[in-house]
């Protein structure tokens, strides 16, 4: 029971910094000031706060365990990362301020027509209430685990109240918020990844350089694979397959641009996005080099290793707090278990509040801008970001019920197939001018994750070869194609 009332008293501080942001930046807020936070954001503030919200609670607990299935090559995709940002930094931006968007599927009513706006605008409404809802999943086991389930809460209770929060702190600043909000939460987030870091080299008796020596001559630290075609793992699949993650998990997703759009100019915003690219290389380095120390620490400890990589992480930090680890005197670890436990839970928080809150806001944004066309409306605003959260809860439960995968695994595989539509429309606007029979484009888009899924299942079963993230660049080029043949030619 300790143990709990630490983590409480952690959390509870950090919420109250949380609201105490909230209350200074929702001062006089108006449907601008939520939507587009008045386009007054410093970009160094947008670009810090966006390595947390980026990172999201998925990375803090599957990144390490990774290492157990694919070692370092995630760091391949990392890679094909930055080149990503620059494409978005470069070729979006540049459109989507010109433009003066509020949200980023104004584009598509512009350029093919209002049904290819709103078509656009729902494939959004699905991918990002999915991904964002297994994302806060996460948390919300989390706490179950370490706060709820002690105290006999139901985990229908823990999710309801958590996204209650969100709301509390983001119903009236809305974006304004998020951009300062973003910056505490990457503080707590790295300063909980650092301090875990830190107990296990401690207690493994190594220094930083001694932990690098001992992290790279691991098997597990492999990074690149150049001499398997067949594998999920091939450098150039991974590349790729980066580039076009971010381009639409980016470019094309409202939430993430929303936040980059709040920059006082292009330049800015252009060189937060470039900034916090080039971050992610070495943020992910360290949760896979946290992943190769944990293994050693189970080993050194006799303790059966996790046989699921996301437990990895969580498990080794629940045997701290039940008092698994010796301290230098021969003790077991107790009081600094416990707020080694309650930083982690910390961590965990900030990762995946930093990324439902925006997803939240950005929902509410096109569903008010996009499906009703009111901008302004101010009531029917805060009437859909209650909803939003409702929504919310119940996709959470529901992901509860039905995962059986690796979480960041699901979450790149349903992006596959509900951001692909997105890709291809995005990329046919952009790369022709051709022109299409606008009604036809919700079939086109529905259609193309349908195909896609038989073509992965065929080649699955027939040539045996199996496909990794690219059925993303798969899903985005049959749209691409069916909007090319059902177009026309521009005059």
């Amino acid at each position: 029971m300790q143990l709990v009332m630490t983590i409480i008293a952690v959390v509870l501080l950090y919420f109250a910094f949380l609201f105490a942001v909230s209350r200074w930046t929702g001062r006089k807020a108006t449907n601008e000031t939520f939507y587009r936070a008045d386009r007054r954001s410093p970009w160094y503030m947008v670009a810090f706060g966006m390595v947390g919200a980026s990172i999201s609670g998925i990375t803090f607990v599957s990144v390490p365990g990774m290492v157990m299935r694919t070692q370092m090559t995630y760091l391949q995709t990392c890679m094909g990362f930055i080149l990503g940002y620059v494409v978005v930094a470069f070729v979006l931006l540049p459109l989507y301020y010109r433009l003066n968007l509020t949200s980023i599927y104004a584009f598509l009513g512009q350029r093919l027509g209002p049904h290819s706006h709103k078509t656009g605008s729902w494939f959004f409404l699905l991918s990002k209430m999915t991904g964002a809802a297994v994302r806060f999943y996460v948390v919300c086991i989390i706490l179950q685990r370490f706060v709820f389930e002690p105290l006999g809460m139901s985990f229908v209770v823990t999710a309801f109240g958590l996204v209650l929060l969100i709301w509390l702190y983001t119903r009236r600043g809305g974006i304004k918020t998020l951009v300062w909000t973003d910056s505490l939460q990457t503080v707590c987030l790295f300063t909980a990844l650092l301090l875990i870091i830190y107990n296990v080299l401690a207690d493994m008796g190594l220094s930083v350089g001694e932990a690098v020596k001992t992290i790279g001559s691991h098997p597990m630290s492999r990074i690149f694979v150049f001499d398997d075609w067949v594998s999920t793992q091939n450098f150039w699949k991974q590349f790729v397959s980066g580039v076009f993650i971010v381009i639409v998990m980016t470019g094309v997703d409202q939430d993430m641009m929303q936040k980059n759009l709040t920059c006082k100019t292009l330049r800015g915003a252009q060189k937060d996005m470039c900034t916090y690219g080039v971050l992610f290389l070495p943020a992910n380095l360290l949760f896979l080099s946290l992943g190769i120390l944990l293994t050693l620490w189970y080993q050194q400890h006799g303790l059966a290793i996790p046989a699921m990589g996301d437990e990895l992480l969580p498990t080794y930090v629940q045997s701290i707090a039940n008092g698994h680890q010796l301290t230098a005197d021969g003790q077991w670890l107790t009081a600094d278990g416990q707020w080694l436990t309650a930083f982690f839970v910390l961590g965990i928080v900030a990762a995946s509040f930093s990324s439902a809150d925006s997803a939240l806001t950005s929902l509410t944004t096109v569903y008010c801008v996009d499906i009703c066309g009111q901008t302004d409306n101010e009531r029917l605003r805060k009437r859909v970001h209650i909803v939003m959260c409702a929504v919310f809860v119940l996709f959470i439960l529901l992901f509860k019920s039905v995962n059986s995968t690796s979480l960041i695994d699901a979450i790149y595989i349903l992006v596959s197939y509900t951001y692909g539509p997105l890709l291809g429309m995005f990329a046919f606007c952009l790369l022709t001018r051709r022109k299409v029979v606008d009604r036809w484009v919700p079939y086109v888009a529905v259609a193309s994750p349908l195909l896609c899924y038989a073509i992965d299942r065929v080649v699955t079963s027939t040539l045996d070869y199996h496909f990794g993230y690219e059925l993303l660049m798969l899903n985005g080029l049959l749209t691409f194609c069916g909007l090319w043949i059902s177009g026309i030619r521009r005059p």
